[in-house]
């Protein structure tokens, strides 16, 4: 094997290996990403199921005006 070819091909083996590196951060933070969605869903469903007991119209005429 003649040097030019090896020097390519470890080359490649650097740029394969950074590609995993960073396609494993990519996995963690997509993970972790989801995670945070469904506190985020389970937070606003448990805000929902406070106000579910609320007798309808409440907030509806609200006046902010200053």
């Amino acid at each position: 094997m003649d040097p030019a070819s090896l020097a390519s091909a470890l080359i490649g083996a650097q740029v394969g290996r950074v590609q995993l590196a960073v396609a494993g951060k990519l996995l963690r933070m997509d993970a972790i990403n989801e995670q945070s969605v469904v506190k985020l869903i389970d937070a606003a469903q448990q805000n929902m199921d406070r106000l579910a007991n609320v007798a309808a119209g409440i907030g509806g005429n609200l006046d902010i005006s200053v």
